[in-house]
């Protein structure tokens, strides 16, 4: 036997084996929910009338709102999303505080985390927007809190700098993109913490001494016109932080469903998600009163009277216990705030019919 061909009898299985080592974990990954919706327009059985009416209501509602809106929801139980725009990457903003929070508690799951792990918050930690915490370190010089309450102020009161004391805490946005590929979401990007993304956003570069005050406010007026124009422009053309709404809504029946976190984790986040305080008039204004909301909110800049990300994504559950997820991303628009929040509750109470519309069941747990 020559030399060569002893050299191919080793190096070829070794060759294979480094294959499937490479390949095999990428085979075994769970789809994509974009994936699953394309598998299911092929081989998914006709909508029933009650789905149709659904999916016609939802048309409705994105085709007369006067901006650019994507739509999702998916009954949990049949297993079905109806969409519209739902394929294409919107802004999220501040829904993806949401997935900062998983990552977070992925690493409590994986011992590499402990939510009482006290975290001290000075004024270099500040960062834009809406954070209360800033209040408490003006008055006080620094904040101190466990990681459990940066979750809580992160995803309750939408805390900017609370979501990047997290980030910061479990590896950066590189992560939490981590933590969305590994579970298959990777349609869904994490995009960066709060002061890169709003700063690039205005046309600016970050500065710490813009968490002070008006700061940031100030110099963003300073930029001028074409800067922000393109700045603004370029974000919604391919926004860093941009998910599908179909996406979104699967990453939430995959929360749901358990398959995200442990047990304890999963119900820790829904138990924070009901306890939502942003966006009282957005999703859960559409609920009726026995239903059980919970949701994220997400809010984006203005320029030349048109706002960017104005968004909300949640869980919806009904009396009965049947849960759908609902994604509702606005990219765009110059319509006043009552009109986006109607149209956000008009999807609500098209889900609500919907449910109604259904045959007594018990409810799946998916």
């Amino acid at each position: 036997m020559t030399l060569p061909f002893r050299f191919l009898l080793v190096a070829i299985p070794v060759l294979l084996l480094a294959l499937l080592v490479v390949w095999l974990p990428r085979l075994q990954a769970p789809a994509d929910p974009l994936v699953e919706q394309a598998s299911e327009a092929v081989e998914a059985p006709p909508l029933t009338p009650a789905q149709a009416a659904l999916d016609r209501a939802i048309s409705r509602i994105g085709g007369t709102f006067d901006g650019h809106v994507g739509i999702a929801v998916r009954d949990l139980a049949a297993r079905r999303t109806l969409h519209f725009n739902g394929l294409e990457q919107f802004p999220q903003q501040s829904v993806s505080k949401l997935w900062v929070a998983l990552t977070a508690l992925d690493e409590v799951d994986a011992g590499r985390l402990d939510l009482g792990e006290m975290v001290r918050i000075r004024s270099g930690d500040l960062t834009v927007f809406h954070q209360p915490i800033r209040d408490i370190v003006r008055r006080d010089g620094s904040f101190s809190a466990d990681y459990a309450e940066l979750v809580e102020r992160a995803i309750t009161q939408s805390d900017n700098t609370a979501n990047d004391r997290i980030l910061r805490r479990v590896g950066g946005p590189a992560a939490v993109q981590d933590f969305l590929d590994t579970h298959g979401l990777s349609s869904i990007r994490f995009g960066t913490d709060e002061r890169s993304k709003q700063s690039a956003i205005a046309g600016l570069e970050w500065r710490q001494d813009y968490a002070q005050g008006p700061a940031f406010f100030e110099a963003r007026d300073e930029v001028s016109p074409a800067v922000r124009r393109s700045a603004f422009e370029a974000y919604l053309a391919d926004p860093l932080d941009g998910a599908p709404p179909v996406a979104v809504v699967g990453a939430l029946a995959k929360l749901h469903r358990g398959e995200l976190l442990s047990p304890g984790s999963t119900s820790l986040v829904l138990g924070t998600l009901a306890r939502t305080r942003s966006g009282p008039q957005r999703l859960k204004a559409g609920a009726p009163e026995d239903w059980t909301v919970r949701h994220k909110t997400g809010t984006g800049q203005f320029y030349d009277g048109e706002q960017s990300g104005y968004n909300d994504i949640g869980l919806i559950t009904s009396p009965a216990g049947r849960t759908y997820a609902i994604a509702v991303m606005i990219a765009r628009t110059r319509e006043p705030t009552p009109v986006r929040m109607e149209m956000m509750q008009e999807v609500v109470r098209a889900v609500v019919r919907y449910d109604e519309a259904l045959p007594a069941v018990a409810p799946d747990a998916g």
